[in-house]
C-alpha cells in the first residue's frame, strides 16, 4: 500500500514539474521579442510607406491578408499611378490560413474588335507605346471582387476609404511619381496631363499637392455598388465612351464579359521549399526555370569570392539567355497547350539545359533559340503575411508608364496598354486572350518558413527575383541585403546591362568571356517581400522604389 503511494505521488510529482516546465516554455516564446525592424505578427510590404501602413491598419482592424493587400493595391493606385490602378490588371497568389494556396487571375483580355493589323504596328526595338489601340479590357477590379469574396473578413467599402479619403484631399506627389510626370507631356494626353496642370498651366512636379477627384467619384461608386458599377454601370457607360472617343476598341460588352480565373498554383519543389507560382501566361514557370537551373549549382556563401563569383554570374546570364528563348511557351492556356510549359519545370529538362551551359564561353543568339521580343516595364507588388499564417503575393500592372497615356476624363481611370506585350511574341490575337506577363507573385514554404515575395518591372521582374532569392536562400545574405543587392540584366536581345555599383570585376570577367554589354539609364526591377522565420516576420519594401514596409 506503501509503495503504491510513493508511486502515485511520484507520478503527481513528474506531471507537477512537466506542466511547469510547459508553463515556462509558453511564458518564454510569449515574452520573447523579435529582433528590431522585424514583427511578431503581421507585415505588409507595398511600394510606399503609406500604402504599406494602409494594409496593415486593415489587418488591424480584424481585416484578412487579402482585404490588406487590396487596401494597398488600391492605394498604391494614387501614389504610383504611372504603375498600376483600376485599368489594368493583376495576379493574387493567395495561400489560407491551412495552407491551400490558390491563383487569381484578372490579367487583361484583348477586347472583340481589334484592329486586324495591330500586331504589324509593334515597333522593332523598344520604346514605351501609347494609345487607344493598345488597351485591354481591365480586369482589375474583378480581381479585387474575386479575391475579396473567397478570403475578405471586412466590408467591401471599407477596403477603399483611406484611398478615397486621399484621393479627395489630395497628398504632396512623391517623388517617384514625380519623376514620370515628364512622360505625359504630349498633345495625346490631353486629360492626363490636365490632371498634372497647376492653376497657373504649369505641369506639376514633386511635392506639388495632386488631387484625384474624378477617381475619388469612381472609387466611392465601386465602393458603394460592387463590381458590377465598373463593368455594367454608370462607370462602365462613361468608361466605354471615353475610350472610344479617344479611337479605342472597347465595347460594353468586352466589360460584361470580362471573367476572372481561379485555378491551383503550380508548385515546384526548390531545395527545402515548395515554390507556388501562378501558372501560363504569368512568368512563373521562366522563374522557377532559372533558380532550378541554379540550384543544380549547389551555391553558397564561397560561390562569391573570387573566380568563384565570376563563373557564378557567367552560368546565371548563361540561364537568362536560355529563358529568353524559351518566353514563347508562355502563352495564354486558353489559345494554347500548357503541357510544354510544364516540362520547363522538370528537372530533367533543367539537367539538360545545364548540360549546354559552358563554363568558359557563351553562343550566339540561335544557340539559345532566342526568338527577341520587346522588353516591357511598369507594374507594382504587394506582400503581405498575416497573423494566421495566411498569405498574399500580388502584382498589378497598366503595363508601360501610365499605360496608353489614355485617361478617362469622365471616371479618372488611366486606361492600360496590356495589348503591346504580345509584340514580338505572337503573330495573331484573339478575343478574350491574355497576353504573356513576367509578372509572378510567389510563395516558398518550408516546414518551419514562409517568403511571400514578388517584382515589378516588366521583363526585370525576372532579374529581380532571381537576384533576391539567390542571395536569401544561398549566398547567405539578409532578405535586405537579397533585395538591395546589384542586378545583372539580359534583355531580349540577349545583351547584358548592369545596375549601379554592380561588382566591376565581374562586369570585365563576363565580357572576356564574350558577352555583350551596354548600359542602360534607368533599372525598374523593385521587389518586396516578407518572410517568416523563428517566430518573427521580416519585411522589406524595396528602396528603388522608395518603398517601406509596415506591421506589428
Amino acid at each position: 500500500m506503501a509503495g503504491s503511494k510513493k508511486r502515485v505521488y511520484c507520478c503527481c510529482a513528474l506531471m507537477l514539474l512537466g506542466l511547469v516546465a510547459v508553463i515556462v516554455c509558453v511564458a518564454a516564446y510569449a515574452g520573447r521579442k523579435c529582433p528590431e525592424g522585424t514583427f511578431a505578427k503581421v507585415a505588409v510590404a507595398a511600394d510606399s510607406g503609406k500604402c504599406s501602413q494602409i494594409g496593415r491598419d486593415m489587418i488591424r482592424k480584424g481585416g484578412s491578408a487579402v482585404d490588406g493587400a487590396i487596401a494597398a493595391l488600391l492605394c498604391t493606385s494614387l501614389i504610383n499611378p504611372q504603375s498600376m490602378g483600376l485599368g489594368g490588371g493583376s495576379i493574387f497568389t493567395v495561400t489560407d490560413s491551412s495552407g491551400n494556396v490558390k491563383i487569381i487571375n484578372s490579367r487583361e483580355t484583348v477586347p472583340r474588335h481589334i484592329k486586324p493589323d495591330l500586331l504589324e504596328s509593334c515597333p522593332k526595338t523598344f520604346q514605351l507605346i501609347s494609345g487607344s489601340q493598345w488597351i485591354g479590357v481591365p480586369g482589375e477590379i474583378r480581381g479585387y471582387e474575386m479575391a475579396h469574396k473567397h478570403y475578405g473578413k471586412l466590408p467591401w467599402a471599407a477596403l477603399f476609404q483611406p484611398t478615397i479619403q486621399l484621393a479627395r484631399e489630395g497628398f504632396p506627389i512623391p517623388e517617384i511619381q514625380g519623376r514620370y510626370i515628364a512622360y505625359i507631356n504630349t498633345n495625346q494626353t490631353k486629360a492626363l496631363r490636365d490632371l498634372y496642370t497647376d492653376k497657373n498651366g504649369n505641369l506639376m512636379k514633386t511635392g506639388d499637392i495632386v488631387k484625384f477627384e474624378k477617381l475619388a467619384d469612381t472609387l466611392e461608386k465601386i465602393a458603394d455598388q460592387g463590381a458590377e458599377a465598373f463593368y455594367t454601370g454608370s462607370i462602365a457607360e462613361d468608361l466605354i465612351r471615353d475610350i472610344q472617343e479617344a479611337g479605342g476598341t472597347l465595347t460594353a460588352q468586352d466589360l460584361v464579359s470580362y471573367r476572372v480565373t481561379v485555378t491551383d498554383a503550380w508548385v515546384v519543389p526548390l531545395g527545402e521549399y515548395q515554390m507556388y507560382i501562378p501558372p501560363p501566361p504569368a512568368g512563373g514557370v521562366i522563374l522557377s526555370f532559372v533558380l532550378n537551373l541554379l540550384k543544380e549549382y549547389k551555391l553558397d556563401s564561397k560561390s562569391l569570392i573570387g573566380e568563384e563569383k565570376n563563373l557564378l554570374y557567367h552560368r546565371l546570364v548563361e540561364a537568362f539567355k536560355f529563358s529568353n528563348g524559351l518566353k514563347k511557351y508562355i502563352r495564354d492556356p486558353g489559345f494554347s497547350s500548357e503541357e510544354i510549359a510544364k516540362k520547363l519545370t522538370e528537372d530533367s529538362f533543367v539537367k539538360h539545359i545545364q548540360s549546354l551551359i559552358s563554363n568558359s564561353q557563351t553562343h550566339d543568339a540561335h544557340y539559345y533559340n532566342v526568338t527577341p521580343h520587346l522588353d516591357s516595364m511598369g507594374t507594382t507588388h504587394v506582400s503581405v503575411l498575416a497573423e494566421d499564417g495566411s498569405a498574399v503575393s500580388v502584382t498589378s500592372t497598366i503595363n508601360h508608364i501610365f499605360g496608353s497615356k489614355v485617361m478617362s476624363p469622365r471616371t479618372g481611370v488611366v486606361l492600360n496598354n496590356q495589348l503591346s506585350d504580345f509584340c514580338g511574341r505572337e503573330e495573331h490575337i484573339f478575343p478574350g486572350q491574355q497576353p504573356p506577363s513576367s509578372m509572378a507573385p510567389t510563395v516558398l514554404k518550408s516546414n518551419s518558413k514562409m517568403l511571400v515575395i514578388g517584382s515589378t518591372g516588366g521583363n526585370m521582374i525576372t532579374a529581380g527575383m532571381v537576384s533576391t532569392l539567390m542571395n536569401r536562400l544561398w549566398l547567405g545574405k539578409s532578405l535586405k541585403e537579397a533585395i538591395a543587392a546589384p542586378v545583372v540584366y539580359v534583355n531580349g536581345q540577349n545583351i547584358l546591362s548592369f545596375e549601379p555599383n554592380f561588382d566591376e570585376n565581374v562586369i570585365k570577367a563576363l565580357a572576356a568571356l564574350g558577352h555583350t554589354q551596354k548600359t542602360i539609364s534607368r533599372f525598374y526591377n523593385v521587389v518586396n517581400a516578407v518572410e517568416r522565420e523563428d517566430g518573427c516576420i521580416c519585411a522589406v519594401s524595396d528602396a528603388r522604389k522608395l518603398g517601406e514596409a509596415a506591421g506589428y
